[in-house]
């Protein structure tokens, strides 16, 4: 089951990949339509060479392609200047032949700008028949405002007559006049938004310093000079159609000048208007052929500049991927130096060292540490250094110090430690419930020989117990091996009903009390001494002793002061005095039940 729903999913992810490329096949626009669609509203004049001269122009990064760009968008614009020139002029002096559709046009528009000038004319004279002084009369002002009445309505009559010549295609000189005032309002909006090129210290852009800059530079670069390419291309192509139409165009002159001396032999009655006509469309010719000269030279200087821009860019390719191949050249320095340090490592710590803990270990360390070192320069390589490195900094110390929480306050507890209330190698201690011989205060941690519970001393267990110094900050611990390490011990006598218990427990206070004696003195003292004069009764360190009547018979519970490191010893002398007090009175020496508490 699972196994069909793979193959279910993985079958519908391809099924929609194969959609999604039918869709791209469908909807993609041909070339050819691309072509056609264009040709339908094609613009008389070509702009191309001005657009691709600023698109080129927002790609200049440097003070020098800034230059290139500004004698690229100069050029650029004198030959749509003088391509509209040249346009205007040819649609003047060359146009349509007409046919019945045009003639019907041209018919309608000059009706309807006869009617036009006849009712302004008409306007006129009956502005002059009004008083000078005074208002008008009725009849006068009526016709005045039908006159002008009926004049807005032939002016509508005109601009739909002119607007049909227009879009009918036969009116040459009309289309280029309203694309060349389109042109210049187009023209006024780009120089106004136009930003200006920003002042650049270096003639060239900052080089990139890591190998991620590297690589987006020479990417960049190799998009910028293909595009350059293009408009190269682009510019001697139009050059050459110029040249092809030069050559035409000059050819045609050539035949016209001579035939004209023979024409003017043959037909010596021509009117002199005829000849006028000749001499001006020569003229305009000879004109046509200047500005065609003007306009290839343009083009021609326009793919110079283009060409020179391109050789730039390729310098500043080079020089990007020269950085490429730089970073690429450490990152592979890097990569062998970490290798030879990590078979150094091999060869000074061996194999038959590997089987001590500390020099497997250390080797470990040592490897990882120059791992971690090779890849933090890689990425330096690869990144570069951080911009923000202050922020950066913070942060990091600021995570450091959240991940190495419990190395730091164990850092600062070895102090406490090595203080005058801290521990030494050799003292007894309890640190978390576990009791022990300290056999070692590194700076992280403290190791204890653990000698089982507290009533064993002197009695260890073989483990070593290993705790981080941040027990001494947040924790607590107890050191039974420095002076005023004092506790209370207790023992349990169980006294038979059959025998009297009072001169028993007497003697039992007796012998507490003497042994005891040096150990309360100096407890006295010392707590007197602790406390200081801040205690409003007296400190005593005297034995104590309660009774608990049993069906058996009397438990006496004896406590008394004793150090700790000396209580298993105390415990010691007083059983042995509590069997010989009860082996002279006669009772058997089992008969006492002892227990610690």
């Amino acid at each position: 089951m699972t196994k069909s729903r793979h193959w279910t999913i993985a079958l519908g992810l391809l099924a929609l990949v194969l959609v999604a490329v039918a869709g791209m096949v469908l909807t993609r626009q041909s070339a050819t339509e691309s072509a056609q669609i264009s040709g339908r509203h094609a613009p008389i004049v070509d702009e191309t060479p001005l657009h691709t001269a600023r698109a080129m122009a927002a790609l200049a990064s440097s003070r020098e392609e800034q230059r290139y760009a500004q004698q690229a968008l100069r050029l650029a614009d004198h030959e749509v200047d003088l391509a509209f020139a040249y346009e205007m002029r040819y649609a003047t002096q060359h146009p349509a032949p007409p046919t019945p559709e045009t003639k019907e046009l041209y018919a309608r528009v000059n009706r309807a700008t006869a009617q036009v000038k006849s009712d302004q004319e008409l306007i006129d004279e009956l502005k002059k028949s009004l008083p000078a002084n005074g208002p008008p009369s009725d009849e006068l002002q009526q016709q005045l405002d039908l006159v002008q009445a009926q004049m807005e309505l032939d002016e509508d009559e005109l601009e739909d007559a002119k607007g049909d010549l227009i879009r009918s295609g036969v009116d040459r000189l009309s289309r280029i006049q309203r694309q060349f005032a389109r042109y210049q309002a187009a023209q006024s909006q780009s120089d106004a938004n136009r930003q200006p090129f920003p002042v650049l210290v270096a003639d060239t852009a900052p080089a990139a310093v890591n190998l991620v800059a590297q690589a987006t530079t020479w990417r960049t670069l190799r998009s910028k000079v293909l595009q350059l390419q293009q408009a190269h291309d682009e510019a001697l192509q139009k050059a050459g159609t110029l040249q092809q139409n030069h050559d035409t165009l000059e050819k045609q002159i050539g035949s016209e000048s001579g035939a004209q001396p023979s024409q003017e032999m043959e037909s010596a009655t021509n009117s002199s208007q005829a000849v006028i006509a000749s001499l001006r469309r020569l003229s305009g010719d000879q004109k046509d052929l200047s500005d065609l000269d003007k306009r290839i030279q343009d083009h021609q200087e326009l793919s110079t500049v283009y060409n020179n821009w391109i050789a730039f860019a390729q310098l500043q390719q080079r020089a990007a991927l020269h950085g490429v191949i730089r970073s690429a050249f450490w990152i592979l320095l890097i990569v062998l130096v970490v290798y030879l340090i990590g078979r150094a490592i091999d060869h000074f710590l061996p194999e038959a060292l590997q089987e001590l803990t500390r020099m497997r270990t250390l080797r470990l360390i040592l490897r990882f540490a120059v791992q971690v070192v090779g890849l933090l320069l890689i990425l330096l390589v690869v990144f570069g250094a951080p911009n923000q490195t202050p922020t950066i900094i913070g942060l990091a110390t600021a995570g450091i110090t959240v991940a190495m929480k419990d190395f730091i306050v164990a850092f600062v507890g070895w102090f406490v430690l090595i203080g005058r209330n801290g521990i030494r190698v050799g003292d007894w201690v309890e640190i978390n419930g576990v009791v022990g011989e300290v056999t070692e205060i590194s700076l992280w941690r403290t190791v204890l020989l653990e000698t089982g519970n507290w009533t064993d001393t002197g009695h260890p267990t073989g483990r070593k117990v290993a705790f981080m110094n941040s027990f001494a900050i947040e924790g607590h611990f107890f050191n039974f091996s420095t002076a005023g390490q004092w506790l209370w011990d207790e023992l349990e006598i169980m006294v038979p009903a059959s025998d009297d218990p009072y001169p028993i427990i007497e003697a039992i206070q007796k012998i507490v009390a003497k042994e005891t004696e040096p150990n309360v003195r100096m407890a006295e003292q010392e707590w007197q001494r602790a406390a200081g004069r801040s205690p409003s009764r007296s400190i005593s360190a005297a034995p104590a002793i309660n009774l608990r009547p049993t069906p058996a018979g009397v438990e006496v519970h004896v406590r008394y002061i004793t150090r700790a490191n000396e209580r298993f010893a105390m415990r010691s002398r007083l059983n042995q005095a509590m069997v010989d007090l009860f082996h002279h009175r006669g009772v058997p020496q089992q008969s006492p039940v002892e227990q610690s508490a």
